[in-house]
């Protein structure tokens, strides 16, 4: 089943029909204009206008949902592993984990991250929210997937420090080298990292 309701995926196939608007701008296009402010939204086309009223965010994960569910597919699925969470910045995190097929574990949408520069501070992300999901019970583990920069390793290191206190295993996604890289051609902290993380062979 899919993911993005279908006044969602609508608006990114209407943005994919013009001229220098690949599949990746057209996602990043729907969502910033899912989360844009009502009166901004009222003077769009009337695909936005759908999208506006026709979808919400998933009162437990905060990911992308139809209108009148309370919960999304994937926290609604008695398939997923409700004792892994997997921690992304933004619903677009989720497809491309998804897209994956490797993880049957359910998510938590921070919706940004730390940024002091941009003053995205704590109470402006879905944190508190997910404190309260592992003080309930039932998460052995927490994946954090925020992404690999100043600001994800800033939010990663931010959610370990909250979160020492409660039994719960917190892990990190691994970073590396890409398939199909050149060593000569990966800069030096990919380098770093891909040492750092490396593993036994099989």
């Amino acid at each position: 089943m899919p993911i993005l309701p279908q006044p969602v995926q609508n608006l990114i196939t209407a943005f994919e029909r013009l001229p220098g608007i690949g599949p990746k701008s057209a996602s990043r296009l729907t969502f910033f204009l899912l989360r844009a402010p009502a009166d901004v939204s009222k003077k769009l086309a009337e695909a936005l206008s759908e999208l506006q009223e026709a979808t919400t965010f998933c009162s437990r994960c905060f990911n992308i949902t139809s209108a009148g569910n309370v919960l999304c597919e994937i926290c609604a699925s008695p398939k997923r592993d409700e004792s892994q969470v997997c921690v992304v910045e933004e619903p677009l995190d989720v497809l491309a984990l998804e897209r994956t097929g490797g993880f049957g574990g359910h998510y938590h949408v921070l919706h940004g991250a730390l940024s002091p520069i941009e003053g995205i501070g704590p109470e402006d992300l879905k944190i508190k929210p997910l404190v309260e999901r592992i003080t309930s019970g039932g998460i052995k583990e927490l994946i954090i997937a925020t992404n690999p920069s100043m600001e994800g390793d800033a939010t990663a290191l931010y959610l370990k420090q909250q979160l020492l206190h409660l039994p719960v295993r917190i892990t990190r996604l691994a970073r590396g080298l890409p398939m199909g890289g050149d060593l000569e051609y990966a800069d030096q902290n990919t380098l770093l990292r891909a040492l750092a993380g490396r593993q036994e062979m099989e």
